[in-house]
């Protein structure tokens, strides 16, 4: 069941009505320790901002979202019993993993494309973006955690993300990345658990890692004090069906033991 959880304090200037909720949370009330998130879940545009001067290919390509990592979160969901919050636009129409103060929050040109659409925005459309978008998102996440810490209940938070497998030119060889930083309980478990495949690259902070811009893990996971991991999975991995079915079983199957590790 799908379950909207976007007050706003003004009338909408980019959401039209009928269009899709910023945010949708399902599972809200599964049994698992685990709360999973998903920023970059999709590629849709508000009608409101047209293609952000974008052509389909650009609009849909990995600038646009993490392909594959809504696919694999849902089935991770139903695997263990998990709730999942999941943003339900575009990164490019504004980046739900960056504080709205940073400079790439909205932004204007991304791996090496322009967004037309993004360039000289004034105050008013990017506190538009903020209210209508990015904070409805991290208030159902935060309000999800704060409701189950309420109820004495173990939160677990991870961060589903996907990368592509060349940026810049250059060819990244990891198949899965995992991002920590002050709290590295589940993290370095984790990674234990999953280089004990050594047909596995797994990445250590690589290829991204959390950076003081960055918003879900820093704030709703170090924030709150709870054990927490960022997943990347590379995309041409968990493009397909059979690629999404597999890594969400292998995480449904080491995520719980690497809690185990540490408890």
């Amino acid at each position: 069941m799908q379950q909207e959880d976007s007050p706003r304090s003004r009338p909408s200037t980019v959401l039209a009505a009928g269009e899709p909720p910023a945010v949708v949370v399902e599972n809200r009330t599964g049994a698992s320790p685990f709360v999973l998130a998903c920023d970059h879940a999709s590629w849709r545009i508000p009608q409101s901002l047209g293609t952000l001067g974008l052509d389909p290919s650009a609009a849909l390509a990995h600038i646009a979202w993490d392909i594959g990592a809504l696919q694999v979160a849902l089935l991770l969901s139903a695997a263990l019993d998990a709730p999942l919050v999941r943003q339900n636009y575009s990164r490019l129409v504004i980046d739900c993993n960056r504080s709205p103060a940073a400079a790439d929050s909205i932004a204007v040109v991304s791996d090496s494309i322009r967004i037309a659409g993004n360039v000289e925005l004034d105050i008013a459309a990017r506190e538009a973006r903020v209210a209508e978008i990015f904070s409805p998102y991290h208030h159902a996440l935060n309000a999800l955690l704060e409701e189950r810490q309420h109820a004495g209940r173990r939160c677990v938070l991870v961060a589903v993300h996907s990368f592509t497998p060349i940026y810049a030119g250059v060819p990244r060889p990891w198949h899965i990345g995992l991002m920590y930083r002050y709290d590295a309980r589940l993290g370095t478990a984790l990674l234990r658990l999953l280089r004990d495949d050594a047909e596995l690259q797994v990445g250590d902070n690589e290829p991204y890692t959390i950076q003081d811009v960055d918003y879900t893990l820093p704030v709703h996971g170090e924030g709150r004090g709870i054990a927490y991991v960022g997943i990347e999975i590379r995309q041409d991995l968990v493009a397909a069906v059979e690629g999404q079915q597999r890594w969400a079983a292998l995480l449904a199957r080491t995520l719980p033991r690497a809690v185990a590790m540490f408890l």
